[in-house]
């Protein structure tokens, strides 16, 4: 392995505990996670643009290198990104994709879209206006170019509930699937990290309070109860539900994908039996699923 590429990558899902697993491997000895955590150097164009001496300079030194970037799995938003990474890295990169109940994904998704101001419509509205809280929880098409360009055995699929009820258990895998020799310990005052229901929507107080000149202006002439009363307009009060007919009509649509998911898994995947599944045995990939296709076109298209 080069020195300051990474050995492995953390590719998604978006909204599974990406962020959470990243910081419990960088309590690991022998492990140097990438800062920041999503460099999404092989998505982003403008990123792209720095060149790989940047995206080298994002590891520390380490023998096992990551980074978790979820715009690596968000088709179509970021159709290069397998193309490149091939073609920078190549072939011999382990990867870890993260899944959770994809209506329960989807929420999440919205909330963080709302408190970033992306999204402003309600969420009955935006599951028809905003095509991505539905495209990158289609874990089955997320997964089938990373799967058909580097093989099953480089991907390892987990599950969001078994990291949540089992994270001991479920860092002991990851780490054995990254051939880590050490006995990696789940760090449990480090929580969980990027969780929705605590995103808000940053208000001016807020960018002001940032800039360093400005943080003592902020806080010594605006009072406190002036400061609480402005976080209260850009907190959502509480988590939005789906009305019965549109969870319905999306736990169908997600099913068409989990269908496919379940066949290479070798179990029978639907949103009705995800939680309970997700729990179950380890999840390991059949004959079934995709297999490396010929990668003349992945390395020079």
């Amino acid at each position: 392995m080069i020195p300051g590429r990474p050995n492995f990558i953390i590719i998604g899902a978006m909204k599974c505990a990406t962020s959470t697993l990243h910081v419990q491997l960088a309590q690991q000895p022998g492990f140097a996670m990438s800062e920041p955590k999503e460099p999404n150097y092989f998505s982003d164009d403008e990123v792209f643009a720095r060149g790989l001496n940047w995206y080298h300079s994002v590891f520390s030194a380490g023998k096992h290198r990551g980074e978790s970037s979820t715009h690596y799995t968000k088709l179509p938003t970021h159709p290069h990104t397998i193309r490149r990474l091939y073609r920078e890295l190549g072939k011999d990169l382990k990867f870890i994709y993260i899944m959770r109940h994809p209506v329960d994904r989807l929420v999440s998704h919205y909330i963080h879209e709302w408190s970033q101001g992306v999204i402003s419509e309600p969420i009955d509205v935006a599951i028809h206006s905003h095509e991505p809280l539905i495209d990158y929880g289609s874990y089955a098409r997320q997964l089938r170019p990373w799967l058909e360009t580097f093989g099953p055995e480089r991907v390892l699929p987990v599950f969001f509930d078994s990291i949540a009820e089992r994270p001991q258990y479920e860092l002991e895998r990851v780490c054995r699937f990254l051939e880590y020799r050490g006995k990696p310990t789940w760090i449990a005052e480090k929580g969980r990290q990027n969780v929705s229901r605590e995103r808000i929507r940053r208000s001016w107080l807020d960018v002001l309070g940032s800039v360093g000149p400005l943080v003592w202006f902020v806080r010594r002439l605006v009072p406190e109860r002036n400061r609480a009363w402005a976080r209260s307009f850009r907190q959502m009060k509480m988590r939005p539900t789906l009305a019965q007919s549109d969870r319905i009509a999306l736990e169908a649509m997600f099913d068409k994908d989990l269908a496919d998911l379940g066949e290479w898994l070798g179990i029978p995947l639907s949103c009705s039996t995800f939680h309970d599944l997700a729990l179950g045995a380890e999840p390991e990939w059949t004959d079934s699923a995709p297999r490396p296709l010929e990668l003349t076109h992945v390395a020079t298209g």
